[in-house]
């Protein structure tokens, strides 16, 4: 303890001497606990095997290896029941290394697995737990529309109440429509375009990912980056050569492909921060170039902001930057946790779908009452003056430490955050686009994650997939995960 050696004890009695002793022991202990060595005068003492006068503590610096025991079995069973063991692709670990762990329950900034391991979490299930997990106050509400049934397949008034939420708060959405998914919600923008239009083509851009419908896997990002799988098998030809592909951050490539097809584009869709090819952020006269281009040539602009809507800003991205786009979808922030998207916009675009319009799209379980629910109290919760400041300075706050740490011990380290999505990549920088991702050492931040698992911090396992801090996080959180990373980088 601060203040305390073996040299503040008298030495002049038996009872004193009898006390230091206990007090070498003591700090041999606490010197173990914190896995560093001690030396310490023993003034005569003489303890076997050590040379007179010094008695010398050497403790391991490294911690006992993760018990993951069950999730090993669990996953070994997984894998016999379920493609790769697991419900979607990225859980699987296969970029990063060994076996994932197998959560058991979750609780503010923290998941715990099934062999009772804690971690300081910063997945957030992948975006949605930005108030934190399991939050008593979101469940609260859940549990007393839960008496009244959890489905309806029938119109209910939390829809409204969502639904005039999301307006109120994105630049862009005059009507909604609730969907079950991202992926389900920019299937019916892509066709919702197409139908407004008239035109067949979109453009998306090179490691951006809009969810696994078919025109949409080409040159995609998250999982098909994350697992080095070429556009997928089982794409239609048809399906991939309506899809053109352009440079995030790079205008020219984009009026290239506008001059190419003229007349034929539907769209230019974009994730406006990217997070499924790592973090990856936009420049202003980007996004103001991609608004002037849909505008000249009759293309509908869309933002993909299922993942920084409500996130990076109340209003999205598209408040951030001041750049409204016409269509927008969503999903993760608005459903507190429960599944959920949605896509809105310009009400002249949105009355072509069904029943308004003839543009078909329909959900069993679409406006389900308890996602409803949880999204409505989740936005409440975001509203609060403060929140927003809060994520921003907790984000800055670990990435700036992380960073810091890195080029300390001699790695090439680029990244940055947005509120409360944040992101990096080994390799010297700056990253603007997928190509530029592609070249960050991967096998470098395959073992530097697994040794901030085994040191008690949970991280998305894949280079190509953006962090999430949580209100829920502590000063105290932050500063332990910067240690661990210290840590982890001396050792890679």
């Amino acid at each position: 303890r601060a203040g305390v050696t073996t040299d503040s004890i008298p030495q002049s009695t038996s009872a004193a001497m009898f006390l230091r002793s206990l007090l070498v022991a003591a700090l041999a202990t606490e010197a173990a606990g914190f896995g560093f060595s001690a030396t310490m005068p023993t003034n005569g003492m003489r303890l076997r095997g050590q040379r007179a006068g010094v008695t010398t503590l050497h403790a391991s610096a490294t911690k006992p290896k993760l018990d993951t025991t069950k999730s090993k079995e669990i996953m070994a069973e997984a894998k016999t029941l379920m493609p790769g063991g697991v419900s979607s692709p990225v859980r699987a670990f296969k970029s990063v290394g060994g076996e994932p762990v197998v959560f058991d329950k979750v609780e503010g900034a923290y998941c715990f697995d099934v062999d009772g391991n804690k971690y300081i979490d910063y997945v957030g299930t992948w975006g949605p737990a930005i108030c934190g997990h399991n939050l008593k106050e979101v469940n609260d509400a859940l549990v007393e529309t839960l008496k009244k049934g959890t489905s309806f397949g029938a119109p209910s008034l939390n829809e409204n109440v969502l639904a005039k939420m999301v307006i109120d708060a994105v630049p862009s959405v005059e009507m909604v429509r609730f969907t079950n998914s991202g992926t389900e919600a920019c299937m019916g923008m892509l066709r919702l375009c197409r139908a407004y239009t008239k035109r067949d083509k979109i453009i998306k851009f090179e490691g951006c990912y809009h969810g696994h419908a078919d025109g949409f896997l080409v040159s995609a990002g998250s999982g098909v980056l994350t697992l080095g799988l070429p556009d997928s098998p089982g794409v239609p030809k048809g399906a991939a050569e309506s899809t053109l592909t352009a440079q995030y951050n790079d205008l020219s490539s984009v009026e290239a492909l506008l001059k190419e097809n003229k007349g034929e584009i539907a769209a230019i869709v974009l994730e406006p921060v990217v997070g499924n090819a790592g973090f990856i952020v936009p420049t202003k006269e980007f996004l103001q170039g991609l608004r002037s281009l849909c505008d000249e040539h009759g293309a509908v602009l869309v933002f993909d902001e299922v993942m920084t809507g409500f996130r990076i800003a109340y209003g999205g991205a598209q408040e951030h930057f001041g750049v409204t786009p016409d269509l927008t979808t969503m999903g993760k922030v608005i459903g507190g946790g429960l599944p959920v998207g949605a896509y809105g916009g310009k009400k002249e675009i949105m009355e072509h779908v069904a029943p308004a319009g003839s543009m078909y799209q329909a959900g069993t379980l679409s406006g389900n009452p308890l996602a409803m629910t949880a999204g409505i109290k989740t936005l409440e919760i975001l509203k609060r003056p403060g929140q927003y400041e809060k994520l921003q300075a907790s984000t800055e706050k670990l990435i700036n430490g992380i960073l810091a740490a890195g080029k300390e011990a001699g790695h090439e380290l680029c990244g940055g955050n947005i509120s409360g999505m944040f992101g990096f990549f080994f390799c010297k920088g700056p990253v603007a686009r997928y190509a530029d991702a592609k070249a960050a050492d991967t096998e470098k931040f395959a073992k530097w994650h697994r040794g901030m698992l085994e040191e008690g911090v949970y991280l998305a396992p894949s280079q190509f997939e953006a962090g999430f801090m949580s209100l829920a996080h502590s000063d105290k959180d932050i500063e332990d995960t910067i240690a661990a990373a210290k840590r982890v980088f001396a050792k890679i």
